[in-house]
């Protein structure tokens, strides 16, 4: 079994910054996965927000959030980081870490965390 939890999310206004963490865990889990972060707004879709490798050397991100989310891994401590700046009321919704995956589709990937909520007030 692998468990994932997000941790970071919140309220913040236009414009400010949050940071996500997703704390990986189980007996099964492999550094080699393959992190990612999607985002699901109410009546909307899941939609892929960035994605890391397992060396970190290679990053996705969505182009909707080039040049203001950073994705990045310790692997060390089993965690994946999602850096969001200047950020804007689009951004509003519930962010998901997925692992053991490709690509960015949601089927792509077997493990899921529970999400936790940003909101970006205007």
């Amino acid at each position: 079994q692998v468990q994932l939890v997000e941790s970071g999310g919140g309220l913040v206004q236009a414009g400010g910054s949050l940071r996500l963490s997703c704390a990986a865990s189980g007996r099964t889990f492999n550094f080699l996965y393959t992190i990612a972060w999607f985002r699901q707004a109410p009546g909307q879709d899941r939609e892929f927000v960035a994605a890391i490798k397992w060396d970190g050397g290679s990053t996705y991100n969505a182009e909707s959030v080039k040049g203001r989310f950073t994705i990045s891994r310790d692997n060390a401590k089993k965690t994946v980081y999602l850096q969001m700046n200047n950020l804007s009321p689009e951004d509003t919704g519930v962010y998901y870490c997925a692992a053991d995956g490709t690509g960015s589709t949601r089927s792509g990937y077997n493990y899921w965390g529970q999400g936790t909520q940003v909101t970006v007030s205007s």
